[in-house]
């Protein structure tokens, strides 16, 4: 129980973490557009830059999105199997189910890492900013090891209900 319990409070600090991230994120990227929009129009000297960083942003948002959105277990999904199985069956298919996705999120995270270290990949710089890509890169693999925590832990909450009815 002491394990469960620390998983899933490691679960939601983690989830936490994301959100503020996230929250920080979208605001670094208002800000840039913003200054953005002020200095092409007002100043006619923009900033170089603007366009590239904020889409990175963006797909680090979208990423963070993701994982949050697997940690609330609200991904889009078909459920005409769901709602017609009992509460017990529901738990075994989301069991079933969590570990396939938690496989696939893991293997996708194991691509993207053997991707970012790759030689080349560690050479390529940014069109604008002349920074290494490999550190946009990370998230990636970052971002799906996120995800695979979080559908471990809800894999956990199925098992976990799944005993409580057996007792």
């Amino acid at each position: 129980m002491f394990i469960y319990r620390l998983i899933q409070h490691a679960d939601g600090w983690l989830a936490g973490a994301e959100r503020w991230f996230a929250i920080a994120l979208t605001a670094t990227m208002t800000g840039i557009m913003m200054t953005q929009v002020v200095l092409r129009y007002f100043f006619s000297a923009p900033l170089f830059w603007a366009e590239e960083i904020s889409v990175q942003l963006l797909v680090f948002i979208t990423l963070i999105g993701l994982s949050l959105l697997v940690r609330a277990g609200q991904l889009v999904s078909i459920d005409f199997l769901r709602s017609a199985l009992s509460e017990k069956g529901r738990h075994i298919l989301a069991v079933v189910i969590g570990l396939g996705f938690l496989a696939l999120l893991t293997f996708i995270a194991k691509l993207g890492w053997e991707w970012v270290i790759r030689p080349d990949v560690q050479l390529e710089l940014s069109a604008t900013t002349r920074l290494p890509r490999w550190y946009n890169y990370t998230l990636l693999p970052g971002a799906m090891l996120a995800m695979a925590f979080h559908q471990f832990a809800a894999v956990l909450r199925h098992l976990h209900a799944l005993k409580g009815a057996h007792a």
